[in-house]
C-alpha cells in the first residue's frame, strides 16, 4: 500500500478525451481549458467570439448577397429641382463580398474542426496519465516541428486569395448574363442565369459559329506551333553536334539571339518588317518585281505567317533541350551501332529519338499547352486581324484567349468571356492529364515509386 501513487494528472478519469471533444464542440476552446491548457482555449474562445460578430454583423448578408446578387440598382431621383444618383446594390461587389464570407467560413469550419481534434487528443493523453504541454511547451514545439509550416501559411494565403478565389469568381460569372449593354453594375443588376451563357455560346448562329471558328484554329495553331518549333529545334540541335561542323559555339549563339532579345520586341520589329504597304520585306520583292505578299492582311497568309514567325521564337527554346539531351546520351550506344551497320537514320530512330522523347515528353506537353494560351505572338503580331465579319467579336487569326481578352476588355462580355475561359481550362487539363499519363517517363517514374 506505501508503494502505490496516483499520477497528480489523472483528474478527469475515463472518457475524458470524448468530454473535452463535446465541450469544444459546443464552446470552442472549452475542451481546452478542461483540459488545463487555459491560453489555448482563451485564443479558441476569442475566435469564436469573433466569428459570431462577424456572422451577426456582416457575413451573412453577404451570403445572402452572393445568392441574390441585389435588389435594387443604381437610379436617379428627383430631389427639388434637381436629380441626384441613388446608390443601389452592385451585382459583382456582392458577388465577391459573398465570396470572402464563404472562404471565412470555410476558414472557421476547418478552426473548429481542429478545435475539437485538439481537445479530444489532449484530453485522450491525460486518460494514460501523461502531461498536457503548457502554452510555453506548444508554442516551441510549433517553432521546432512546425517551422516549415509557419513559412508555407503565408504563400498558402496568398495563392488562396490571389488565385483561386478570382478562378471561382471567374468561374461564377459564366452562369451570369454579366454583359453589356443591360447587365452592367451599377446601373443594372446582375442575375444568375444557370447554363443559359454555354448554351447560347453552342447554339446561337452568331456566337457558335465564331466558337467553333476559332476553336478550330485554335487547335490547329496549337498542333503545328507545337511540331514544327520541337522538331524544328531537334533538327537545328543534330546539326550543330555533327561531326566537323566548326565554330559550333558561334552557330549556338546566333540560333539562340531570337530567344535572347525580349519577344514583346521582336514580335513587334516583324509586325512592321512584314507590313504589306511600307514593310521592308514586300518592299524588296516589289524591287525584285515578285510583287507583294500580304502577310497580314489576308487570313490564309496571316496564319501562315504568325506560324513561321512562332517557329523563329520558339525553335531556340527547343534547341537548347535538345542539346543538353544529346550530350547525355552515351556514345558507346551509337559506336556499338555503327559496329553492327546501321545507318544515320536508324541510329537516329533508335537511339536519339528515344532518348529525346523519354527527357522531353513533359515540356513538349506544356509547350502544347502554352501555344493554346500564346496570347503574346497572336496579340502582338496581327491583333487577331484581319477582321471576320461572320465573327462575333473576332478576328481571322484570333485564339480561344486572344478573344476572351476583346470579349472582356473591349466589349465587356465578361459571361461569355468567362465561359470560354472554363472551356479553355477543360481542354487543356484533359489533353494534358491524358497525354502525361501515357508518357514513357511517367510509366517509368511510377514504377520505381
Amino acid at each position: 500500500m506505501g508503494n502505490v501513487s496516483i499520477h497528480p494528472e489523472r483528474t478527469t478519469g475515463v472518457g475524458s478525451g470524448l468530454i473535452a471533444a463535446i465541450l469544444s464542440a459546443l464552446i470552442m476552446g472549452l475542451g481546452q481549458m478542461v483540459n488545463r491548457q487555459w491560453a489555448k482555449g482563451i485564443i479558441f474562445l476569442i475566435a469564436e467570439l469573433v466569428s459570431v460578430y462577424l456572422i451577426i454583423t456582416s457575413l451573412a448578408n453577404n451570403i445572402w448577397g452572393l445568392i441574390t446578387l441585389g435588389d435594387q440598382p443604381s437610379r436617379m431621383e428627383k430631389v427639388g429641382r434637381l436629380y441626384q444618383n441613388v446608390p443601389g446594390d452592385h451585382s459583382i461587389f456582392m458577388m465577391i463580398y459573398g465570396l470572402v464570407a464563404l472562404l471565412y467560413i470555410g476558414l472557421l469550419i476547418c478552426f473548429y474542426i481542429a478545435n475539437i481534434k485538439d481537445a479530444y487528443r489532449i484530453g485522450k493523453k491525460r486518460e494514460r496519465g501523461e502531461r498536457a504541454n503548457t502554452f510555453r511547451q506548444t508554442w516551441k514545439m510549433i517553432g521546432n516541428q512546425g517551422f516549415p509550416y509557419l513559412l508555407l501559411t503565408l504563400p498558402a494565403i496568398g495563392v488562396l486569395v490571389f488565385t483561386i478565389v478570382p478562378i471561382i469568381f471567374m468561374v461564377l460569372m459564366a452562369f451570369t448574363n454579366y454583359s453589356a449593354p443591360d447587365h452592367i453594375p451599377a446601373k443594372n443588376l446582375v442575375d444568375w442565369v444557370g447554363f443559359r451563357t454555354f448554351t447560347n455560346l453552342l447554339t446561337l448562329k452568331s456566337w457558335s459559329h465564331t466558337f467553333i471558328g476559332v476553336l478550330t484554329w485554335t487547335i490547329i495553331w496549337a498542333v503545328v506551333a507545337t511540331v514544327t518549333t520541337y522538331f524544328g529545334g531537334i533538327l537545328v540541335a543534330l546539326l550543330i553536334e555533327q561531326k566537323g561542323i566548326k565554330f559550333k559555339g558561334m552557330w549556338r549563339t546566333l540560333f539562340i539571339l531570337p530567344y535572347a532579345i525580349p519577344q514583346f520586341i521582336s514580335l513587334l520589329i516583324m509586325r512592321n518588317l512584314l507590313n504589306f504597304q511600307f514593310g521592308p520585306i514586300n518592299q524588296y520583292l516589289r524591287m525584285m518585281g515578285l510583287g507583294s505578299v500580304p502577310w497580314l492582311n489576308d487570313p490564309f497568309w496571316a496564319k501562315v505567317t504568325v506560324i513561321l514567325v512562332n517557329m523563329w521564337i520558339g525553335i531556340p527554346v527547343s534547341m537548347i533541350l535538345v542539346l543538353g539531351v544529346l550530350t547525355a546520351i552515351p556514345r558507346d550506344l551509337y559506336e556499338a551501332a555503327e559496329v553492327d551497320g546501321a545507318t544515320g537514320f536508324q541510329k537516329f530512330r533508335n537511339i536519339t529519338m528515344p532518348f529525346v522523347l523519354f527527357q522531353t515528353a513533359p515540356i513538349l506537353i506544356m509547350q502544347f499547352a502554352g501555344n493554346i494560351n500564346n496570347f503574346n505572338v497572336i496579340f502582338l503580331l496581327t491583333n487577331g486581324l484581319p477582321a471576320n465579319g461572320d465573327y462575333a467579336f473576332a478576328g481571322s487569326t484570333d485564339l480561344l484567349v486572344t478573344w476572351l481578352y476583346k470579349l472582356t476588355l473591349e466589349n465587356q462580355r465578361y459571361n461569355f468571356a468567362s465561359a470560354i475561359g472554363i472551356i479553355i481550362f477543360i481542354i487543356i487539363a484533359a489533353f494534358s492529364l491524358y497525354n502525361y499519363r501515357r508518357s514513357r517517363s511517367f510509366k517509368e517514374e511510377d514504377m520505381i515509386q
